[in-house]
């Protein structure tokens, strides 16, 4: 059966947050396609979680990762898992309090929206490159880079897969 009680529209989350901020704050925020779910990804989540009370993924749609992540030549069209089916596996994860998706290439509108404390990305950002920080830091957030501990990437899984 489908677990869907971690999945929210922006509405419902604000309206969570707002309605028990003790257990959602300080709330920390991180957002990405994350297309075939992998060991530094649960990593990086685990880490992010450990920032705040609560983490919020905000989840690439599938309209939005075909924007950002282009088809290469041979390479299957992105996503390979569909947004519903991405979004239920990162709500299960432990570290994950909620996923809300989004459709435009940042999530620029989400961290207005929400105005999480902390804004975390992996350690392959930069801060001043991040569309995100420059509104997190209009509010006195911060925005923090993770170290990557597991260097691998969903785009050299499927070129492995794919040379196999």
């Amino acid at each position: 059966m489908e677990n869907r009680s971690n999945i929210y529209s922006l509405s419902e989350l604000k309206q969570a947050i707002a309605t028990d901020p003790q257990k959602w704050r300080p709330l920390v925020f991180t957002n990405g396609c994350f297309d075939l779910l992998h060991a530094g990804h649960v990593r990086y989540l685990h880490a992010a979680k450990l920032l705040g009370r609560s983490l919020i993924v905000g989840l690439n749609s599938d309209r939005s990762v075909q924007t950002i992540k282009p088809q290469a030549d041979g390479a299957p069209a992105r996503p390979i898992v569909p947004e519903l089916q991405r979004a239920e596996v990162l709500a299960a994860l432990r570290s994950v309090d909620g996923v809300v998706l989004f459709s435009e290439p940042t999530a620029a509108q989400l961290v207005e929206a929400l105005q999480p404390e902390i804004y975390a990305k992996g350690g392959d950002y930069r801060i001043e490159t991040l569309p995100e920080a420059s509104i997190v830091h209009a509010y006195g957030g911060h925005v923090k880079l993770i170290q990557v501990e597991i260097p691998s990437s969903t785009s050299a899984i499927i070129r492995r897969i794919l040379n196999s």
